[in-house]
């Protein structure tokens, strides 16, 4: 006999089921975020840069390894050319008649390491930052300049003695080409330490002397095979020591390049093209030009109007003037691998290094 119960039990067809509608789920004022508001990054989010930013073409003028190179350069043909009047062949460099082989390592060295100094602030079109840097370079410059050629004398000495005591004895021994590059390696150490004085870091300064040293040590291996092809004189000196200076930037620049861990690349913007790496705890971004980040040619954009701040693995924007992200202000941002930042009429992609 049933009970009561299965009686009254109640009965759900498919129409039932299928007449049932799911409320959508309320959104809080708070969960959406609105203009001004602080937005911090989280590994979560996807809304990201959908926002068009046209690419502009990329100068190879604001690439690290030109303008340095290019510095070193034309320091070296200029220390050359105002030493030559006074540098006598076959005259050792301690005599005091011929005022020009005493100085012209020295020199050469000096308006190089002032090269390196100026160069990067000049493609930023920071004029007055170049003169500070031109005038902290200069002293620094004389003063490694004379002490790094006595380290490299006595390199040089020490490895030509070993290697004619081991059968070399003409300078057509490419084991003697070796010598000098190994001596004149801490020609290319003297830039990079000015480069990351001037540039105050000391990780600026580490990959400068790294590059510089490989550079420089190769310009030094083919100085001699220049000398042999040019039958020595003027000329070789010329084009040896601007091969020297060249090879010096350029090693800077590639080393820095390759050895970095974050950076903001302009997208966009006058300095389209342009790499800043983050080497400080702290980088001011605005109009004036003593900033690490300095933008030109915009009136939108404020003395100091963002600055970077590195702790740990935590980069962190703040911004006082109109940053945007993906569409919406930002005041407060947790950068991240990707991130496209407009400021005025400039974009930038933060990055990182061993992220996709």
């Amino acid at each position: 006999m049933p009970s009561p119960n299965d009686r009254d039990a109640i009965k759900i067809t498919a129409e039932d089921l299928a007449a049932v509608a799911i409320p959508e789920p309320a959104v809080s004022a708070q969960s959406a975020p609105s203009s001004g508001a602080r937005v911090y990054g989280t590994i979560n989010e996807t809304a990201e840069q959908f926002v068009s930013v046209p690419a502009e073409h990329a100068s190879i003028f604001l690439q690290g390894w030109f303008y340095l190179g290019l510095a070193g350069l034309l320091g070296a043909i200029a220390g050359w050319a105002i030493v030559e009047p006074g540098f006598a062949d076959g005259v050792s460099g301690s005599s005091h008649s011929h005022w020009g082989n005493i100085i012209i390592i020295p020199l050469i060295i000096t308006l190089m390491c002032i090269g390196f100094g100026i160069s990067e602030s000049i493609v930023e079109r920071s004029f007055r930052k170049a003169l500070l840097r031109g005038a902290l370079a200069l002293p620094l410059g004389i003063l490694l300049g004379f002490m790094f050629d006595m380290m490299a004398e006595t390199i040089y000495a020490m490895g030509i003695r070993l290697s004619f005591e081991a059968g070399a004895q003409t300078m057509r021994n490419p084991a003697l080409w070796v010598v000098r590059g190994l001596a004149w390696t801490v020609f290319g150490a003297a830039g990079g330490v000015v480069y990351g004085i001037v540039g105050q870091s000391m990780k600026k300064g580490t990959y400068g002397v790294l590059g510089g040293a490989l550079g420089a040590g190769l310009g030094g291996v083919i100085f001699n095979p220049i000398a042999l092809a040019t039958h020595g004189g003027a000329v070789s000196r010329a084009v040896g020591f601007a091969l020297v200076g060249l090879a010096t930037g350029v090693g800077m620049g590639l080393v820095e390049s390759a050895l970095k861990d974050r950076w903001l690349y302009v997208v966009a913007g006058p300095l389209a093209g342009k790499q800043f790496i983050l080497y400080k705890t702290e980088t001011n971004i605005g109009s004036r030009q003593e900033s690490d980040i300095y933008l030109f040619k915009d009136p939108q954009i404020l003395p100091r109007h963002a600055v970077i701040n590195i702790s740990g693995a935590r980069v962190m924007l703040h911004a006082t003037g109109l940053v945007l992200w993906a569409g919406q202000t930002v005041h407060n941002r947790v950068l991240q691998h990707g991130d496209l930042l407009k400021i005025g009429r400039y974009a930038f992609r933060y990055k990182e290094k061993h992220r996709s």
